[in-house]
C-alpha cells in the first residue's frame, strides 16, 4: 500500500513462456525469431486473462530475445500494465537458477512479478517449484503464491503454491 507504506506478505510470482514463434525465415538467428499468427494471437489472449483474474503484474522482466520480448509487450498492453517493461539477456534460454537469480534481485515493493522466458528452462522451474512435472507449451502461464515476505530469500526450496497454469489451447 503507497500511504502505509506495507509490503505485503507472499509474494505471487507468475512465469510466462514465450508465444508461438515463426520459422519462415531460416536465415534469422534463434535470438531474432519473431511470433507467427498464433502467437501474435496468443499473447494477447494471455494479458487479458490477466487483466480478468487481477493478475496485472507490478513488474514485467523478460528475456531481450524478440519473440519473447514481443510477448511480454502484447501481453502487458492486453493487461494494462502500467510500468515499463524490463529486457534482459539474462533470461535467453535461462536455467532455473538464473530464473531465480533475476527473480531475488526485484526490489520488495513488487508484490506481483512476471518473467517472460523459454523453455526447457521455465518449464523446469514450474515443475521444480510445483513438486510435480507440468508442460509449459508456448503461451503458457503458471501462477505461484510464494511462501516469502521478500524476494531476496527465493530459493529452489521456497514453499511454492501453483494457484493456477494456463495453457492457450485449453482455454
Amino acid at each position: 500500500c503507497v500511504i502505509c507504506g506495507f509490503i505485503p506478505l507472499m509474494k505471487t510470482l507468475l512465469l510466462l513462456r514465450h508465444a508461438k514463434s515463426s520459422w519462415e525465415d531460416g536465415n534469422l538467428a534463434d535470438f531474432d525469431r519473431s511470433l507467427n499468427a498464433r502467437g501474435r494471437s496468443d499473447a494477447p489472449r494471455m494479458g487479458r486473462l490477466l487483466a480478468q483474474y487481477e493478475l496485472t503484474p507490478d513488474l514485467i522482466v523478460t528475456s531481450a530475445a524478440r519473440r519473447a520480448a514481443t510477448t511480454a509487450e502484447l501481453v502487458a498492453l492486453a493487461a494494462e500494465y502500467p510500468g515499463d517493461i524490463h529486457y534482459t539477456d539474462e533470461l535467453y534460454l535461462a536455467d532455473p537458477e538464473t530464473f531465480l537469480d533475476v527473480a531475488r534481485d526485484t526490489p520488495d515493493d513488487v508484490a506481483r512479478l512476471m518473467l517472460v522466458g523459454h523453455n526447457p528452462g521455465i518449464e523446469e522451474l514450474v515443475t521444480g517449484l510445483a513438486g510435480r512435472d507440468e508442460r509449459m507449451p508456448t503461451a503458457a502461464l503458471a501462477c505461484f503464491q510464494l511462501a516469502i515476505d521478500h524476494w531476496g530469500d527465493l530459493s529452489d526450496e521456497t514453499a511454492a503454491e501453483l494457484l493456477h497454469l494456463w495453457r492457450p489451447k485449453e482455454l
